[in-house]
């Protein structure tokens, strides 16, 4: 796809050319907070115009997928079809590689005209992290000073990020990962950054003693055992979840489902997330028990947390209509500036 210059744009946001965003641009050009304010203002509206049918999965070889993820629009406020292309070739550690690989396509929807393509590994990786800041405004106690971050991936910078955007009080990160180096190495990189003044960050080998601590536990792993202990869940607290999305991965056990007050991004989470599946059928929990959606707490048709020591849940599983809306953050962005 040819790279085509940001003065050969037109003043409508259609170009000659496709547009190339490459992944450093795409970073100049996101912010968690600029993508979290887009979400909080455009979602409500994008979730009744955006036709997002199930993502469909293919498996290339025994090993290796590929997975298709399309929505579109016909409103002249998201005139747009988008297509996340997603690889998974675990095998890749083995040549240095990442396992996971992707690019995001945006055509108009009024011509067909493919209009831009950008790394959707990184775009994934923000919205992701934003989805769960803009829960956490809506569930997590305002007055919040601890962030216990589970896991020391990709995605654990990004999630600290949105949540400390979403949270101004917080003043003290601590990130558990199995590996304890991990979780150090990170620590002190965000501390040493200069991003967060006032807050203090630590990394922790030992979760069972920290999640306690947690005005804020945000988890993302690809465990297949409960992590995080319902039991040990301070009173008041948040729980977010982001790394289960098949039956068999789960990062809580029952009793942090049976004591919280559970909400989901999509209604995808009900029947994909290991957490819930499995609560459901071991009858924890009912699924009219859940809270909402995060469109309904955007909205209001929901209310969020309701007390200070209420235990509140959130668990996402992602969807084709948050990809469908920071693609177009970028793009329009890209192409106004």
């Amino acid at each position: 796809m040819a790279t085509t210059n940001k003065d050969e744009t037109s003043s409508t946001g259609a170009s000659s050319s496709p547009v190339f965003i490459s992944t450093e641009t795409l970073c100049t050009i996101l912010t968690h907070h600029t993508l979290m304010n887009h979400f909080q203002s455009t979602l409500p509206k994008a979730s009744t115009i955006l036709e997002t049918p199930i993502r469909q999965h293919y498996s290339v070889s025994p090993s290796s997928s590929l997975l298709l993820m399309p929505s579109w629009s016909s409103s002249p406020p998201l005139p747009y079809i988008g297509v996340k292309l997603v690889t998974h070739f675990p095998q890749n550690s083995a040549l240095n590689l990442p396992g996971v690989q992707g690019s995001y396509v945006l055509f108009s929807s009024t011509t067909g005209q493919t209009l831009a393509s950008m790394d959707s590994t990184e775009l994934t990786l923000y919205r992701t992290s934003c989805v769960s800041g803009l829960a956490s405004k809506y569930l997590a106690r305002h007055d919040s000073e601890v962030l216990v971050m589970v896991g020391a991936g990709a995605l654990a910078p990004h999630l600290i990020r949105a949540h400390l955007t979403a949270i101004p009080s917080l003043r003290k990160v601590i990130v558990w990962n199995r590996t304890v180096e991990k979780a150090t190495t990170l620590a002190q990189k965000l501390g040493q950054s200069g991003e967060f003044a006032g807050v203090r960050f630590e990394g922790r080998g030992r979760l069972d003693e920290v999640v306690g601590l947690g005005d804020i536990v945000s988890c993302a792993t690809n465990s297949e055992t409960p992590l995080v202990k319902g039991e040990r869940l301070k009173g008041g607290a948040h729980l977010d979840l982001v790394g289960s999305f098949k039956h068999s991965m789960m990062e809580c056990d029952d009793e942090a489902i049976r004591r919280g007050r559970v909400f989901v991004d999509n209604e995808a989470a009900l029947v994909e997330a290991g957490e819930l599946v499995g609560a459901f059928e071991r009858g924890v929990i009912k699924r009219d028990e859940i809270g909402g959606s995060l469109v309904q707490l955007v909205r209001g048709d929901k209310v969020g947390r309701s007390g200070s020591e209420q235990i509140t849940v959130f668990k996402s599983v992602g969807s084709a209509v948050v990809d469908m809306l920071a693609a177009q953050l970028v793009y329009e962005t890209y192409t106004r500036s």
